[in-house]
């Protein structure tokens, strides 16, 4: 049955995503009415995907340090009052099975869906209506109220919040929104680009992609951020999760540099040397790195041969570019490969601790969206998570 025009609410929520569907949770559990808008046809969308359809759906190590922000200070207050325990909590309460991967981050056992279900379920408890499948016409403000209208419906509230995340993975219907809704209203925007993504390699350089689908555990280093995982060789560049975490981190003509033998010190083709002196250094790499990589690389050093037979300067040489191999990315794959977006709406706008524009009564921005960006590994949920639920206490 077709809604009036101009329906009246407390607060009208657009995107079902993971911070969205945590914000209408909240509120509508403390008693206010809720309506939540997604032009997708299904939310959480991007938690169905996520961690390889099992949604790594926080990360125990969370600290304000993992997280990339104009405003390194701004995440500290919502992920200090909604810490990875209480995400970990309302999974349990669903009897939801999960488990530690590596490095704190958690999955289901089971599957993503399940995340979604538990968001759903919290939802009703706080009767939270929702509309999906309606692309937003039109969003204004007058007379204290925010007026919004979809399909061929007009609502009307005290309280908006954008959760319409970023532009990351446009193929499940990801946009731009929430920038021209932060500035129609005022916002300030942070230049967004692709973060945690794969980069592309051209130039010289563009041998390496004959490695594709060949990985090895390795340490990125961009500037003086590093991180140690694996990363992977693809037919257009480099990927992993090494390279995805740096990626957040590199600026357009920045060279990054891989430590392919992290374990390994600076020496260790010398006392390999006096070891076995008639070990071929082909062989030697072989032993170290996966085939195809030792051979890429030693095609590029131009060196091989018994190791007794080359001068310690040279080996010293080797291992020294082996531990600091520099690529020079020509660009990444984009938001088409993106998992997250770096920048967005200004948190030097927003309160810290009710995630409210400081100019703008009852306007709210939350999750990805801002400015504020997590690691690989569980992070942007728990961000997700904690704005959320900020946002949701406040409305």
């Amino acid at each position: 049955m077709m809604k009036q025009n101009n329906q009246q609410y407390d607060a009208i929520i657009l995107g079902a995503g993971g911070a969205g569907m945590m914000c209408a949770a909240i509120a509508g559990q403390r008693g206010k009415k809720i309506l939540l808008i997604d032009h997708a046809d299904r939310p959480g969308k991007k938690i169905l995907i996520s961690g390889g359809g099992r949604c790594n759906f926080t990360n125990i190590d969370t600290a304000a340090d993992r997280y990339i922000s104009n405003n390194r200070h701004f995440m500290k207050s919502a992920l200090s009052r909604y810490s990875p325990q209480d995400f970990i909590d309302l999974v349990d309460s669903y009897n939801i099975a999960w488990h530690e991967k590596t490095l704190g981050q958690l999955f289901c056992d089971d599957s993503a869906k399940q995340i979604v279900s538990m968001l759903l379920n919290e939802c009703e408890k706080g009767a939270v209506e929702l509309s999906l499948g309606h692309s937003i016409d039109d969003v204004s403000h007058s007379d204290g109220q925010y007026s919004v209208q979809y399909g061929n419906r007009t609502a009307v509230a005290p309280s908006l919040v954008i959760a319409t995340g970023g532009p990351s993975i446009p193929k499940m219907g990801a946009t731009g929104f929430a920038y021209e809704l932060g500035r129609k209203f005022g916002l300030k925007i942070i230049e967004p680009k692709p973060a945690l993504v794969p980069f592309t390699l051209g130039g010289d350089q563009a041998l390496f992609r004959s490695l594709s689908g060949v990985a090895a555990d390795v340490v990125a280093r961009c500037g003086k951020t590093l991180f140690r995982e694996a990363a992977l060789f693809t037919h257009k560049g480099l990927s992993g999760p090494s390279i995805l975490q740096i990626s957040s981190y590199w600026k357009h003509g920045q060279p990054i540099y891989i430590n392919f033998l992290p374990n390994l010190d600076k020496d260790w083709l010398l006392e390999s040397k006096q070891h076995n002196p008639s070990e071929r250094l082909s062989a030697l790499l072989r032993s170290k790195l996966p085939t195809r990589l030792a051979d890429t690389l030693l095609e590029r050093i131009k060196m091989d041969g018994d190791i007794g037979n080359i001068k310690d300067k040279s080996l010293l040489a080797v291992s020294e570019k082996l531990a600091k191999w520099e690529f020079n990315p020509n660009g990444t794959e984009g938001y088409a490969k993106a998992e997250v977006t770096l920048g967005g709406i200004d948190t030097k706008d927003l309160s810290s601790q009710t995630m409210m524009a400081s100019h703008l009564q009852g306007l709210y921005a939350i999750g990805e969206a801002v400015d504020v960006t997590g690691w690989l590994g569980g992070y942007n949920f728990q961000w997700a998570w904690a704005s959320g639920w900020a946002a949701g206490h406040a409305l």
